[in-house]
């Protein structure tokens, strides 16, 4: 028996697609019989037409997804949405932090100024990754008075 009405007046009855409506196979006939919406209410009140749950997207890939990220993989800069790291913001940071360090030495007489000066060059150039880096490039040469 064919239920394709049956199925489209269900459908709309039920505010779902056609593809979310179940027919009981064993009163198929009886479906295919009812033509007036009264009489596919009747069948949706019985239990004979019912709505099935909507099929969602499966989880599997993102509880996948979720482990790795627990292990650490995606999360570089490459993998983040919104604004990046400021690459100039974080230089501007480190060069005066280092220049702030040798104006403190200078000032505390714990350099000369053309100690200063040279120390002032190679942060400009970048000679220097961090202030422990500058701190560690100062003690191996003795630049600092009283640290020998």
């Amino acid at each position: 028996m064919d239920a394709r009405l049956a199925r489209r007046l269900a459908a709309d009855l039920m505010g779902v697609g056609e593809s979310r409506v179940w027919i009981d196979p064993d009163h198929l006939d009886e479906v295919a019989m009812a033509i007036s919406r009264q009489e596919i209410r009747a069948l949706i009140k019985d239990g004979t037409i019912q709505k099935h749950f909507p099929s969602t997207p499966s989880r599997g890939r993102a509880r996948i997804r979720r482990l790795k990220r627990k292990k650490g993989r995606g999360r570089g800069p490459g993998s983040r949405k919104g604004p990046r790291f400021d690459e100039k913001r974080i230089w501007i940071a480190h060069v005066r932090a280092q220049r702030r360090f040798i104006r403190y030495l200078r000032d505390k007489g714990l350099i000369d100024r053309s100690t200063y000066r040279k120390l002032y060059r190679l942060i400009k150039g970048g000679a220097f990754r961090n202030l422990s880096h500058l701190k560690l490039y100062l003690k191996e040469r003795g630049l600092v008075k009283g640290e020998q």
